[in-house]
């Protein structure tokens, strides 16, 4: 199995067209289209899963920069998902090296 991640995605590409395109090359398992978890709204990214990994990789270079909705696609593998937090080592988890939260409020002096 080979997971792709293809981005720059339009807010208008589904899940169906997605496999449409993919199945043109080979088997796809799953395509999960990214959504915010608030809003629900697709953030423009998807990840796609093929069974053979030669057509996994005739995808890759059949499909990165074709154009779909409007948009230059980006298909790439997808790399491991690490079990860090995000933005790397920093303490804070990559929210300016400080944790905990900022501080904010008024304060005294010259403006």
């Amino acid at each position: 199995m080979t997971n792709l991640y293809v981005g720059n995605l339009s807010f208008h590409t589904t899940e169906e067209t997605l496999t449409a395109i993919f199945q043109e090359y080979g088997a796809v398992e799953r395509v999960n289209v990214v959504t915010d978890r608030m809003t629900g709204q697709p953030r423009g990214f998807a990840f796609v899963e093929m069974t053979n990994r030669n057509e996994a990789e005739n995808a890759i270079s059949s499909l990165d920069g074709r154009e779909l909705d409007g948009r230059n696609l980006s298909v790439n593998e997808a790399r491991p998902k690490t079990d860090g937090p995000r933005g790397g080592n920093r303490p804070g988890g990559g929210r300016g090296g400080r944790p905990g939260g900022g501080g904010g409020g008024f304060r005294k002096g010259r403006y």
